[in-house]
Parts: C-alpha cells; sequence; structure tokens
C-alpha cells in the first residue's frame, strides 16, 4: 500500500549505500503509527562465552540489504499488508546488566502500549527474559516456540539469577509462560548432568532434541507445535546457535549437529496461523564470521517471521 512504509529499492539506491535499516526501511514511523516494530537490542554483557552479540543488529541490518519485499515461495506480502518500520535500538547500559533488563523491559511496555508486535534484532538471549516480562502484563501469559542449541533453564550461572542461560527459568517462575503451550526445538550437544533437559519437559514444555530433527523436514513437526501452542498469544524466540555452526558459525556458543537453514525456515514457516505478538532473533556475533553469512542468515530469518505475523496476506 501507497501509505504503508517500503524497503528501499536497489534501482533506487546501490545496495551498498543508504542508512543501515532493516531492509532499508524508512526508520522514521512513529510506533503509534505502526502494526509491526522492529526493534534492534545490543546487549551481550548477559553470554557467557565469547562476547560480541551487541553488534548484532548492526550487522544484520547491513546484510538485509539483500532481501526483497515479495516472498517467492509463500506469496507473502508483508510490507503491502501491515505498517511496518525499523524504530532503532533499546539504549542498553554496557556497565550494568540489570539496568539494562530494565530499560529494555521499559522499552518494550511503551511499544506495546502502542499496540504493535514487535520483531526483535539481538543482542543475546537475556534479551528475551525483559521482553516477555512486557509481553505478561499486554498479553498474559503466552505460549512460545524456541529455537535453540540450548534450553536456557540454567537457575544461576556464577551466582547471578539473570544471564543468556536463565531466562525461560526466570520467565517460568515469574509467571510469563503459560508452560503447556511451550515447545523447544533443536537443543543438543553435552550438559553438566545427564536430566539438564528434564527441568523443561517437567514444567509440560515439549523438548524436540536436534537428533529427532535429522535427516528429516521439519513441516510436519511443526503441524504437531501449531496443534500444541495454538489457542492464544504465542512468542517465537529464535537463537541463531539452533542452526548449526556450518550455516550460522557467528555466535557465542555454537553447538554442531544443528539444524539446517532449510529447516529453520520450515520452523518459522510452520508458526503461520498462529497469534504471533512477538519474535526475536538473537545471538548473532559478527565478528567470529567475516563472510557475514551468519547476519544474511539471521536477516533473513527475520524477513521470513515478518511473513507469517497476523494480518500478512499473500499476492498471487
Amino acid at each position: 500500500m501507497s501509505d504503508h512504509p517500503q524497503p528501499l529499492g536497489g534501482n533506487e539506491m546501490p545496495r551498498f549505500g543508504g542508512i543501515a535499516t532493516f531492509m532499508r526501511l524508512p526508520g522514521t514511523t512513529e510506533p503509534s503509527d505502526l502494526d509491526v516494530a522492529v526493534v534492534g537490542v545490543p546487549l551481550d554483557i548477559g553470554t557467557s562465552n565469547r562476547p560480541g552479540a551487541r553488534f548484532g543488529p548492526r550487522g544484520i541490518r547491513t546484510e538485509s540489504v539483500l532481501i526483497r519485499p515479495y516472498n517467492m515461495a509463500t506469496r507473502a506480502a508483508p510490507f503491502d499488508s501491515l505498517r511496518i518500520d525499523d524504530t532503532g535500538d533499546v539504549a542498553t547500559n554496557p556497565f550494568n546488566l540489570l539496568d539494562s533488563v530494565d530499560r529494555i523491559e521499559r522499552r518494550y511496555d511503551q511499544l506495546l502500549a502502542d499496540d504493535v508486535i514487535t520483531v526483535s534484532i539481538g543482542g543475546d538471549h537475556t534479551i528475551v527474559l525483559p521482553i516477555l516480562r512486557a509481553m505478561r502484563r499486554k498479553h498474559g501469559p503466552v505460549g512460545v516456540v524456541h529455537v535453540d542449541a540450548h534450553t536456557d533453564i540454567n537457575d544461576s550461572m556464577f551466582g547471578e539469577q539473570i544471564t543468556h542461560g536463565t531466562p525461560f527459568r526466570r520467565a517460568v517462575e515469574e509467571g510469563l509462560l503459560d508452560c503447556d503451550r511451550v515447545v523447544q526445538i533443536g537443543v543438543r550437544a553435552t550438559g553438566y548432568a545427564a536430566d539438564d533437559f528434564d527441568w523443561s519437559r517437567e514444567q509440560g514444555f515439549r523438548v524436540v532434541q536436534a537428533e529427532e530433527c535429522w535427516h528429516r523436514s521439519l513441516t510436519p513437526l511443526m503441524e504437531e507445535v501449531r496443534e500444541q501452542v495454538a489457542g492464544g498469544p504465542v512468542y517465537l524466540s529464535f537463537d541463531i546457535d539452533g542452526l548449526d555452526p556450518a550455516f550460522a558459525g557467528g555466535t557465542g556458543t555454537p553447538e554442531v549437529g544443528g539444524l539446517t537453514t532449510i529447516q529453520g525456515m520450515e520452523i518459522i514457516r510452520g508458526c503461520a496461523g498462529l497469534d504471533l505478538v512477538g519474535c526475536d532473533l538473537v545471538e548473532v556475533a559478527p565478528a567470529y564470521d567475516p563472510t557475514g553469512n551468519t547476519s544474511l542468515v539471521a536477516a533473513n530469518l527475520l524477513y521470513e517471521m515478518l511473513c507469517v505475523l497476523p494480518g500478512v496476506e499473500s499476492r498471487s
């Protein structure tokens, strides 16, 4: 639609030129005039291994210049259907994690007061806790589709209750989740104890380990996931390390044996029809992938998220 913010085309400005907003959106629209707010959350002081995800939003925006507005596979036309714009970054505090969490929470309270769907660019996975807190106040407890190599249910890390490895434990304790409508997909690798994934299952989560996904399409799995998480608001949280490092090595805690980019797209496309109230893509650390491939993959996955939001129509 002519009154909807539109990505800048490659024939209007070379793709290597212009200001680096997501998909070269104008970046000038007030949230109150939007249906969907793209938000950068540059934070990495919650990480336990390699830092650098604070540069994730910038790297992903840079690589997003290659994406065009129409999805030729699904025919989704998100920018014709919804008013979408890049609303910039949360001003996180690089010296204080808990203050940063408070700042993120306040910013999302403001955005949700304008009745937008938030699509967030991380940043490490700590950011999902303040986002879910804001979502709880707006929508009530939410179902979650969580793609990750890790369950992120640690009770603490070095004595700290809030880190990138603890958000879903805190979310359960704080009543942010509708636990029977939570699915974790792609978890794998080694643990500190044989029962490391069992706490999730004890809460009612469905846990799909990566080995269950090997050598298969995830379209049938997503039919089951949709049935489980439907019936209420749903939040989609996608840690880039859910993918195998062969596809996305630019991250802080890579684990072998992960999902493919195709499976990642199947998961996101399989969320079509759900009442998605927010999404995120986290843990991209561009410095560990000088090719830019991890950021490019992340940008495309974020675009796929835009394509499955409620209200997005297809164009024949």
